[in-house]
């Protein structure tokens, strides 16, 4: 993935509604839509912890329902 790729993922701004299993969480973002979303590889390898409630950075993919939680707020 070259860097023009990365630049083009909007990230945004959410709560984290529920934890799934395998590392997934169901995000609200501040518009009111709800996604499905992964913690990114960084934040898996310093285990850091994500519970319902936080506020979390997301990036959005192209179908708007599934993303990555890339920063914990």
């Amino acid at each position: 993935m070259s860097a023009d790729q990365k630049k083009q993922k909007e990230v945004r701004e959410g709560i984290v509604e529920e934890a799934l299993p395998a590392l997934s969480f169901r995000v609200r973002l501040t518009d009111g839509t709800e996604l499905l979303a992964h913690l990114a590889g960084k934040m898996k390898l310093y285990y850091i912890k994500v519970v319902p409630g936080d506020r979390v950075l997301v990036e959005v993919a192209e179908d708007g329902r599934r993303g990555r939680i890339v920063r914990r707020l």
